[in-house]
């Protein structure tokens, strides 16, 4: 693998630092993790604005689709330089990595023609209706049902966990047209929802962190035009395959980044409190020195296979699975390191890092994306060649 940058590649690198330098400024350096109330919304949506006027989102998407038409190189320095300068994550994350990629891949001119372009802009928000109640970690099993009236889908039943379900304009959702299929993955269909159309009810869900992020969200005769189907009636489990891989093999990079800024926080923290003779301590953040580096590894190995030409595997599930855990146990080291002053409600001015937030929100990390317990059984089943489990 070699990833030294071509003179072209370093000329726009440098670009980009210096228009961040211009233009990552205190409103949205002020914006922290999480999604946040209206305020931060907006912000967000200023943020992503902003650097699309600018040419750098959707960096390697085809020029007639309102991207810049270049190589998935410049698409990873994007994601590196924004990690490494530590800007707000852009409001559209599901609209860029899955809604964007998967309509690319299944969708039809005119469905390319009206979705993408406002979804680079974040003028439309994306949001994905996958888990249900019961059909969680076997997505296989979901039961929101489609039926095909006329040239109307009629769809019926409750997704949850939903993010950005509550500023969506537009729904990515698997739904269950067939239950006689031969398989349980068969008889799926995808299909693109108006989140603003009549029987569409979001309730948001309250995190322990106060952010609201994620929903559920009740379909009761909820009409779906024929035109909104993504791929095939029944061939929804191939489309939404592809949202899933995208999903895990493109936030890799900044994953790995920002789990590397953090670690690096955790150090300047340990030093700061004097704490760095601890014998235990130092065994933790060596544990968590190496899978950082691990993280960075294997995200070379992803890219590589995307440099080829080659459509994301299912290793990019490793450093999902890898990210959540460790940036778990990194929260949880820098908790153990503030002791009482991680009971207050803001530590930013005393530890500089946002460590209780962090630690709250990381508790998600290894559900959100597919849980832990279902990637070790794809990497098992596809990666490894085990026998499957069931």
């Amino acid at each position: 693998m070699d990833f030294a940058l071509t003179p072209d590649q370093e000329a726009f690198r440098d670009e980009l630092r210096t228009w961040l330098s211009e233009n990552l400024t205190g409103e949205f350096r002020s914006l922290r993790g999480g999604v946040g109330g209206p305020e931060a919304v907006a912000g967000r949506r200023r943020w992503q604005r902003r650097l699309h006027e600018a040419g750098y989102i959707g960096v390697s998407w085809p020029r007639e689709y309102g991207g810049r038409g270049a190589s998935l190189m410049e698409e990873m320095i994007v994601n590196a330089e924004l990690a490494t300068a530590r800007a707000p994550e852009t409001i559209n994350v599901i609209g860029l990595y899955m809604a964007g990629p998967t309509i690319i891949a299944h969708g039809t001119p005119a469905q390319k023609t009206r979705y993408l372009a406002p979804l680079l802009s974040a003028d439309e928000i994306w949001c994905q209706g996958f888990s249900e109640p019961n059909s969680g970690s076997d997505l296989a099993s979901l039961r929101t049902r489609a039926e095909l009236v006329g040239d109307e889908f009629l769809v019926n039943g409750q997704k949850v966990w939903t993010t950005v379900g509550h500023v969506a304009k537009w729904c990515l959702l698997l739904t269950r047209t067939e239950s006689d299929a031969e398989s349980r993955h068969g008889g799926l269909t995808y299909l693109i929802v108006d989140m603003e159309a009549p029987g569409v009810e979001v309730r948001p869900l309250r995190q322990m962190t106060g952010d609201a992020e994620f929903n559920e969200i009740y379909f009761t005769d909820v009409r779906v035009p024929r035109e909104n189907l993504l791929g095939e009636i029944g061939g929804g489990w191939r489309v939404a395959i592809t949202t899933l891989l995208h999903e895990r093999a493109s936030l890799g990079v900044g994953l790995q980044i920002r789990t590397r800024i953090g670690l690096d926080e955790l150090f300047t923290l340990v030093r700061s409190d004097d704490q760095r003779a601890d014998p235990l301590l130092r065994q933790k953040l060596a544990q968590l020195y190496i899978e950082v580096e691990a993280m960075r590894l294997n995200g070379y190995r992803g890219i590589t296979r995307l440099l080829r030409g080659e459509a994301p595997g299912p290793e990019g599930s490793i450093n999902k699975l890898m990210w959540s855990e460790v940036n778990q146990r990194l929260t949880e080291t820098a908790m153990e390191v503030l002791g009482p002053r991680a009971l207050l409600a803001d530590d930013r001015a005393s530890a500089g890092g946002g460590w209780s937030y962090a630690f709250l929100r990381a508790r998600a990390n290894s559900i959100e994306g597919g849980t832990s317990e279902v990637l070790r059984n794809i990497l098992a089943e596809r990666v490894l060649g085990l026998p499957k489990s069931r």
